[in-house]
């Protein structure tokens, strides 16, 4: 299972956006993944000033692993599958998140339908949409 940084951030918030039942599957899953592209995204984003954090950005490897989440690198083969990708979503975060959950077999965590034009499994809870 792989998180969307959105859902990644709900996640560690405890945010209410973050269906209870999409939760349940996240602390209930074997093995759960981060992008270290989703936790670039968060970098610059937090840098540049449009995201705020309830944490010091410092703090979050040490989250990821009181939560058991695992960091997923960036491999040439995901490069390869995202160069591959046809353009339904111009996103470049998130097009690397899908090249990913495609070169690992992964299910993709969102609550962004756009990634349902590719050949991913998107869980979200659908009453949530």
């Amino acid at each position: 299972m792989l998180l969307d940084t959105h859902i990644l951030l709900w996640f560690l918030d405890d945010s209410p956006k973050l269906p209870d039942e999409t939760k349940a599957l996240i602390e209930n899953a074997e093995t759960v993944f981060v992008s270290v592209i989703s936790l670039w995204e968060i970098a610059i984003k937090y840098s540049i000033g449009k995201l705020s954090l309830d944490f010091e950005l410092q703090e979050l490897p040490d989250f990821l692993v009181q939560l058991e989440i695992q960091t997923l690198p960036l491999t040439f083969t995901d490069i390869e599958q995202y160069a591959q990708l046809p353009l339904n979503h111009r996103n470049p975060f998130d097009r690397m998140l899908i090249a990913q959950a495609i070169a690992h077999s992964l299910i993709m965590v969102s609550a962004d339908s756009v990634f349902d034009a590719y050949p991913i499994q998107r869980v979200w809870d659908q009453s949530q949409s």
